[in-house]
């Protein structure tokens, strides 16, 4: 029998939103890549369809934003179905509305214009991982195929069959409520938002060609652990208890329904292999959470595994990947949860919903909510310092750079990381960078609108490529430096890094 081989960097295996966006990101790296999907094709079933104001400013920073051409946007979310306005400064304030489909299709065409590799109708069947690289053996339309590579991303989805054959631990719990959910064609019923009716909750959202998204929770009904999807008879049963109207003359294009299971990955790295996405954290997709945390995943993981793998970082900047993302979706699961009791809960929530509606109207409170649910709050530990926006996402604003105004998001168009110095004072910097050109980008500007603004008083900052502030002058204890090494590996790579090249892969890491 013949054997199909591959030998790559990495193997991404799932080609959904957040392998395409860390396909994409590695090829930006200098990664090379394989991904691997046992689907045909692009999905075609819109299952998420919100991309929050982080993301779209991490689209705006690889220069996708042009191609989904000002995608509807609304200001209005929610909390637990309870009204919650996302207004905040940046670029993108609000949630924009994008088929999943489209995000796909988006995210695969920048992937492939890129160079990565991808393989559809393949089906991982088992992995091995050893010291120096892991194996990946997968039944693919005209045989087996095999492939190595030096790091595996699991970006399958919450049933990862890479998290099972690994028998990696994820913790949580099973789902105790669920949520049916059904796009149907040729159905006229009122539009309904967050409807609590005395038998259970109601959705209901036409599109604009047509077709009608209904969601359906009866109170006190305890999600059966079905194995796969539900049928459509059992969508409008459902809904005809709960709101008394017969949608079964529908022709339904998607039915499916999604729990209020919980759970995490205990390490997002094990050795060689890695976690991102849905394979790393299993939540109830509320208010559009779930797509955007597997794509700000990718961001994170991308550009550290591409240097690591390319041999200009050690690979223990792959530590920080687990020790950030973990953190984070830890707390968006537990922001879910609680928004999984205001919704779905009957009766016996009456209290908790009220004193949540008495607190979003407090603006703090609002701004506390929004900023995590559209993830620009996020914040990682970047060593000594206190300064705010350390750790922070690159706050937006318009920069002069010579002859030309430009925003942050587009001095990271090319992947890279950006020493951005904002004071004459801090010229001198840049030639203190100079060993790192390879890696970072030396910016000198000024505020093109004259007002600082978030940087005030900032004399300049390094800014990695998934645009969060490594460093900051005045703020950081550490010196630039120290932050550089640390971010992006020692100066002056040796030969055969800079070369982009590691050892060969042998047999012998396999055991074989």
């Amino acid at each position: 029998m013949t054997v199909d081989r591959l030998e790559s960097d990495v193997v991404v295996v799932g080609a959904g939103p957040a392998g395409l966006m860390l396909a994409g990101e590695l090829r930006l790296g200098g990664a090379d890549v394989v991904v691997l999907d046992r689907r045909e094709g692009p999905t075609t079933q819109s299952r998420a369809s919100t991309l929050h104001a982080r993301t779209m400013e991490i689209l705006d920073a690889r220069g996708l934003l042009g191609a989904l051409d000002g995608p509807p946007c609304e200001t209005r979310g929610h909390f637990g179905g309870l009204p919650l306005d996302l207004t905040l400064p940046g670029a993108h304030p609000g949630q924009h509305k994008v088929p999943q489909t489209r995000t796909e299709q988006l995210l695969g065409d920048w992937a492939a214009g890129l160079g990565a590799r991808l393989r559809r109708r393949h089906e991982v069947r088992a992995v091995r991982a050893g010291t120096l690289g892991v194996e990946v053996v997968a039944a693919g339309p005209s045989g087996p195929v095999r492939v190595r590579a030096r790091y595996l991303v699991a970006c399958d989805g919450q049933d990862s069959t890479v998290r099972r054959l690994l028998g990696a631990d994820f913790p949580g719990q099973d789902a105790t409520r669920e949520l049916l959910r059904a796009d149907v064609e040729g159905i006229h019923i009122p539009d309904r938002r967050f409807e609590r009716l005395p038998g259970g909750l109601a959705i209901a959202a036409r599109r604009a060609d047509g077709v009608t998204r209904v969601m359906v929770h009866e109170f006190g009904v305890r999600a059966p652990g079905r194995a796969g999807e539900p049928e459509f008879a059992e969508v409008c049963a459902a809904w005809q208890r709960v709101t008394g109207e017969d949608i079964g003359a529908g022709t339904p294009l998607w039915v499916n329904a999604f729990g209020d299971a919980c759970r995490q990955v205990a390490r997002y790295r094990h050795g060689r292999v890695l976690y991102a996405g849905d394979a790393a954290h299993q939540q109830m997709p509320i208010g559009g959470q779930a797509l955007n945390l597997g794509l700000q995943d990718a961001v994170n993981l991308g550009w550290k595994l591409a240097a690591v793998a390319r041999g200009r970082a050690p690979h223990t900047l792959l530590d920080s990947y687990h020790d950030e993302r973990h953190a984070v979706g830890r707390r968006v699961l537990d922001n879910i949860r609680t928004q999984a009791q205001l919704l779905l809960g009957g009766a016996e929530a009456a209290s908790l919903r009220a004193l949540m509606g008495e607190l979003l109207q407090r603006e703090d409170v609002r701004r506390h909510l929004a900023g995590m649910i559209s993830g620009v709050d996020v914040r990682h530990d970047m060593g000594p310092g206190e300064h705010p926006l350390l750790g922070g996402r690159l706050p937006h604003a318009r920069l002069a750079v010579g002859h030309e105004v430009r925003s942050g998001a587009e001095l990271l168009r090319a992947g890279r990381g950006v020493l951005l110095t904002l004071h004459p004072a801090a010229a001198a910097l840049h030639e203190e960078a100079a060993p790192w050109a390879d890696r970072v980008s030396p910016v000198a500007a000024r505020c093109a609108d004259g007002v600082q603004g978030a940087l005030h008083g900032v004399d300049a900052l390094l800014v990695r490529p998934d645009g969060h502030v490594a460093w900051v002058r005045p703020g950081s204890t550490a010196s630039l430096r120290e932050a550089l090494t640390c971010w992006f590996g020692a100066p002056r790579p040796a030969p055969a890094a800079a070369e982009g090249r590691s050892p060969a892969l042998s047999p012998a890491v396999f055991g074989e």
